[in-house]
């Protein structure tokens, strides 16, 4: 059973070399990542004049966002695992392939590395808002919940099954290229509904530069459920029962 697995964490990790390397790696990553995706709505904003909304809005965001991510998750893989996402990290925590201090570890990373991202953003384009996550006219807060749910899940799922398995074999390979095109056709989904996050370091960021909170709880509570639940089923289902050893500590541990 994974909850067997799930443990706290020597208090040590907290200020062990290879934790605090993971954890910069993951902050970097972050870094990255948010900054091309931010980044690249900024700028079709600019373009068109506030035409994000727009169908090659949708596209370009989803372009962007699955090119960041397939980079942002092959620079860490090696030292952090390539997280990314606080989500994908309870998702591996619930999985029992990461103590949950090393997890706290990651968290802060990454939200440090969302923050920097849009503050150098904004530095940048001389005060240009970042626009936090917010509904579309129509949609509901419950509509939004479940989408996140849904697309977090899909997305710690393709973790799970391209970079955490320990039966992936050559599959590993693709991992990247896979989590990134996932989040991609996510947003291609559910873009014009919720701003498809997944990711709730890519909300808190963008939230906190710019002060805008309405419904930010959505972007937790949706990716961490959908998160957790993938991490669970995974591990039950599909490793649990096959003499699933624990991962080197290269590799989500």
């Amino acid at each position: 059973m994974p909850i067997r697995n799930i443990a706290v964490g020597r208090p040590e990790e907290a200020y062990n070399p290879d934790a605090l390397k993971a954890a910069l790696a993951e902050f970097f990553s972050t870094l990255i990542f948010v900054f091309a995706g931010e980044g690249s709505g900024m700028a079709f904003n600019k373009l068109t004049d506030n035409g994000s909304t727009t169908p090659a809005g949708l596209v370009a965001a989803a372009l962007a966002h699955a090119f960041g991510l397939f980079v942002a998750v092959a620079i860490a893989a090696n030292i952090s695992g390539g997280h990314v996402n606080p989500a994908v990290t309870f998702g591996a925590f619930v999985g029992g392939n990461i103590s949950l201090l090393r997890g706290l570890l990651y968290w802060v990373a990454q939200l440090l590395g969302s923050t920097v991202a849009c503050l150098l953003l904004k530095l940048a384009t001389n005060g240009q808002t970042t626009s936090a996550f917010a509904l579309s006219s129509g949609v509901g807060v419950w509509n939004a919940f479940v989408f996140e749910i849904v697309m977090t899940f899909g997305l710690v799922y393709t973790v799970y099954a391209t970079a955490v398995d320990p039966k992936r074999g050559n599959v590993g390979t693709i991992a990247p290229i896979a989590i990134g095109f996932i989040v991609g056709a996510n947003i291609l989904a559910g873009g014009a509904f919720d701003g498809a996050s997944m990711n709730p370091a890519v909300s808190f960021g963008p939230a906190l530069v710019s002060w805008s909170w309405q419904n930010h709880w959505v972007y937790w509570a949706g990716p961490l459920i959908g998160g957790g639940i993938a991490g669970l089923v995974y591990e039950f289902f599909f490793i649990s029962h096959s003499g699933h050893e624990p991962l080197a500590g290269s590799e989500y541990a």
